[in-house]
């Protein structure tokens, strides 16, 4: 007589969230921890504020025209898979950057490399939610995830205080190497899904998802230059680099805040997603405005407005995605996390020109028009759905 077979046993809730922010680290920890040793990495290779921009850009270029097609590949063969070859691509591009980095065609090509490795892990992460998470708790723990993101923008500004001015920055990579390499033992520990039955009507796409894609695609535009920049700025307006490290952390730790407290918020109301992220863009635009002054010491009260708000929405955009397209998460998410990619393309290579073609104050007024531009695509996008609904 056939005996039924068991279903998988579920992990614990801190075994899933732990292996989606370790899996999420290590898909952007190399972008993040360039940007916290850019002052060092310039000052050795030779390269202008433009040129720092142009690898972010050329990152997340490469990261974007890959997204849609590593989000087929997480619902085909699984998140536990596909977040392996995360982890390996970033962690190698790491410690050939470390070595090999001589020159600045070195370091764009590595940092090239492992941009795949941004997508990849993102969506499988993602999918790690959707799949092992409890449902009355996504909203805190796709927000706890996404805080691995500024947890990673922290830890690119204690790299240079730490590692980068006193053993060199080329040792920072090579301990970032050493960290992504760890989320392979969470997920080890994760076990099998649960089997989704395949649906014939299931959705991944449709054209709202367009609108929340231009959205996503303005904020990052927004928000990634802050990471990029924000400690060669500091510099120039007449901070240390110590000083340059220490806001960029301070920037962290309010991103990891801003995007879990705002992801149980989301839980607590039940709904409602859309209209907070437009008000927390239109936030972090104010937060923005405060670099104008120029002023050192107003600059960790505009960082915290523009990590807590600004830049902390991508959480719940991943939570509304996914709870309106269950069926087909990784592609559906992969629609407005291309839209991230190409903001944070665009971003840093446009700040960069205006910076030295027309000052800071150029480039962070860019950065605010585009935060408030993103409000209100997202407001469209809600009332798009709203709409079709009903």
């Amino acid at each position: 007589m056939p005996t039924a077979t068991a279903a998988p046993t579920a992990p614990r809730t801190s075994t899933t969230v732990v292996t989606a922010m370790s899996v999420q680290v290590a898909a952007v920890l190399p972008l993040f921890l360039f940007g916290g040793l850019a002052v060092q990495v310039s000052g050795e290779l030779g390269m202008s504020v433009s040129a720092i921009g142009l690898v972010s850009g050329l990152y997340f270029a490469v990261s974007a025209l890959t997204t849609v097609p590593s989000g087929r590949l997480v619902d085909r063969f699984g998140a536990l898979i596909t977040a392996r070859i995360a982890v390996a691509l970033s962690a190698a591009a790491m410690l050939g950057i470390a070595a090999f980095a001589h020159h600045p065609a070195v370091l764009t090509a590595f940092m090239i490399l492992c941009a795949p490795a941004n997508g990849l892990g993102q969506l499988a992460s993602n999918t790690v939610l959707t799949e092992w998470a409890p449902m009355g708790r996504r909203g805190l723990l796709f927000g706890a995830k996404q805080a691995s993101v500024p947890l990673c923008i922290m830890l690119g500004g204690l790299s240079v205080p730490a590692v980068a001015l006193t053993l060199g920055w080329r040792w920072a990579f090579v301990l970032g190497a050493a960290l992504v390499l760890l989320a392979l033992i969470p997920l080890a520990g994760l076990g099998k899904p649960a089997v989704r039955p395949k649906k014939a009507d299931a959705r991944g796409f449709d054209l709202r998802l367009l609108l929340f894609a231009a959205a996503t695609c303005l904020g990052a535009s927004a928000a990634t230059p802050i990471g990029s920049f924000l400690t060669t700025y500091t510099v120039d307006i007449g901070g240390s680099e110590r000083y340059a490290g220490l806001v960029l952390t301070i920037g962290g730790i309010a991103g990891i805040i801003g995007r879990t407290g705002f992801g149980a918020i989301a839980d607590f109301r039940k709904g409602g997603e859309f209209g907070i992220i437009a008000l927390m863009l239109v936030g972090g635009a104010a937060g923005l405005a405060t670099y104008l002054f120029e002023l050192p010491w107003l600059l960790p009260l505009g960082t915290v407005a523009a990590y807590a708000l600004g830049w902390a929405w991508p959480g719940l955009m991943n939570h509304a995605v996914t709870q309106r397209y269950p069926d087909a998460p990784a592609l559906a998410t992969s629609v407005t996390q291309t839209g991230i990619f190409l903001g944070g393309a665009v971003g840093p290579i446009g700040f960069g020109l205006l910076v030295d073609h027309h000052g800071w104050a150029a480039g962070w007024i860019a950065t605010i028009v585009a935060m408030g531009l993103s409000a209100l695509f997202i407001v469209a996008g809600s009332l798009a759905y709203k709409r079709a609904r009903h």
